[in-house]
């Protein structure tokens, strides 16, 4: 089960995180940056690790208080809506 967990967070996570808006900003810091690659992936793996530690602790303290099912669909109802508002504002933009 551990392996399983892990495959699937790693997949889930990598795919969301492709072209996203940090992918991007690191991108621009390495074009800005050339000689100093290896900063810039260490402040972006250090920045992604801390974010990340932050979500696992939140996620874990939600969990003692609300069941971990509400907090899927509020996730997915949250998802939805950022999809949604995403939809709008290039329609409308």
């Amino acid at each position: 089960m551990t392996l399983k967990l892990f495959i699937t967070v790693f997949a889930t996570v990598f795919l969301a995180e492709l072209g996203d808006k940090t992918q991007l900003a690191t991108v621009l810091f390495a074009g800005k940056q050339p000689g100093s690659l290896w900063i810039v992936f260490l402040g972006a793996t250090a920045a992604l690790v801390l974010s990340t530690a932050i979500g696992v602790a939140a996620g874990a303290m939600a969990a003692h208080v609300v069941n971990p099912r509400y907090l899927s669909y509020a996730a997915g109802a949250g998802f939805i809506c950022i999809g949604a508002w995403t939809l709008w504002s290039a329609y409308a933009g």
